[in-house]
């Protein structure tokens, strides 16, 4: 089978480059389109990320050759899509949430569909904000999308924030299990990668904790009601439960994201061993399609008192896996439990190429 070319925009940071490696061997997906600032274009990929390449794997040989292109420049991208060589664009932009949204929108107004990391339209009421187990049931919003913007072919798909991927999906299996969600606490433990590069000052994490991080708890709190939530006319509506709470944390971690959650259910509230089972037995839309990204189990229960743990769980499954632990009762609420996900693969470039696996699936390429 001839795989797809694909474009990456934002291609020279972090969440860019984690794209270009993933894809380095992906057998639907190749690289053949790369867009970064202007202060990168016109070089080679090698030159673009020269001194600054900040992962241990590397894309293949061919990526290293590409030529950079301006991101801005729409009109690049849509002639390489007039050759056959960008049939979508990924896009890992870090510019400001209005440019960033307004640009996304010009691809898909080209007819280039777009498959987001950026945060600039996971608040648009008809963007489906994807976490593949979960909620790909709201892929089925994207016609109306390019109705109401008379766009042909294009589109765009967001991925949620990192810090929620390590609680949400363990919340969702239990809403599945027919169980109702009424208030959590969670408090989350990030990864310094989660601030991309050069992120966090080294005097200000190391020895350290900030208990502090820009928008986070907002996204943590509000996030995902949206991906609970149900498609009704042309609209996302979010679900009114669970009520979340959030503290969001920055840690001496290089990739990992932790979180400590304390959960209240309705009326029926499951025991814990039925709480492990549900979450050992979940399966969801990507692993019954046996998609390329999607790890064979998307939750592991650790029964070990002490995990999951960043260094020693985050690369689970792929690096695709929820790893939850401590799970006990709650002196408060009902449950406690402590996830964890990695938030550069699962919760950035993975999740995102995960999405476009289930939108090749459902046959939007």
């Amino acid at each position: 089978m001839a795989k797809i070319p694909v474009g990456v925009l934002g291609a020279t940071g972090m969440v860019g480059q984690q794209y270009l490696s993933l894809l380095a061997d992906h057998p639907w997906f190749e690289v053949r389109y790369a867009a970064a600032s202007p202060r990168s274009a016109g070089k080679t990929y090698r030159e673009a990320v020269a001194g600054r390449w900040h992962l241990a794997s590397s894309p293949s040989g061919g990526m290293w050759d590409l030529r950079v292109e301006d991101a801005n420049d729409v009109s690049r991208a849509l002639d390489a899509n007039r050759r056959g060589c960008c049939t979508f664009v990924f896009s890992a932009l870090e510019m400001d949430k209005d440019r960033t949204g307004a640009l996304e929108e010009a691809y898909a107004a080209s007819g280039i569909p777009v498959v987001s990391n950026a945060s600039a339209h996971r608040w648009t009421a008809d963007v489906p904000m994807l976490i593949g187990e979960v909620n790909s049931r709201h892929i089925d919003i994207i016609p109306i999308q390019q109705k109401n913007h008379g766009w042909d072919r294009g589109f765009i798909v967001v991925k949620p924030n990192c810090s929620i991927q390590s609680y949400t999906t363990p919340l969702y299996a239990l809403l599945e299990a027919g169980y109702d969600l009424k208030r959590l606490v969670v408090t989350t433990l990030q990864a310094v990668s989660g601030a991309g590069y050069p992120g966090t000052a080294s005097l200000d994490i190391l020895d350290n904790t900030v208990p502090y991080i820009g928008g986070e708890e907002e996204k943590s709190e509000n996030e995902p009601l949206k991906i609970l939530g149900s498609l009704s006319g042309n609209a996302i509506v979010n679900a009114a439960e669970p009520r979340i709470a959030a503290h969001c944390n920055r840690v001496p971690v290089s990739d990992g994201h932790s979180a400590c959650v304390s959960l209240e259910f309705g009326s029926r509230k499951p025991s814990i061993e039925e709480v492990k089972k549900i979450w050992t037995s979940f399966r969801g839309p990507p692993q019954d399609l046996c998609l390329p990204m999607a790890p064979e189990l998307p939750i592991i229960v650790r029964e070990e008192a002490d995990r999951p743990q960043a260094r020693k769980d985050r690369d689970a499954g792929k690096a695709m896996v929820v790893s939850v632990g401590r799970v006990r009762p709650c002196t408060v609420f009902d449950l406690r439990f402590v996830g964890l996900s990695h938030n550069t693969v699962r919760g950035a470039a993975g999740g995102g190429i995960l999405n476009a696996e289930l939108l090749k699936s459902r046959g939007y390429f």
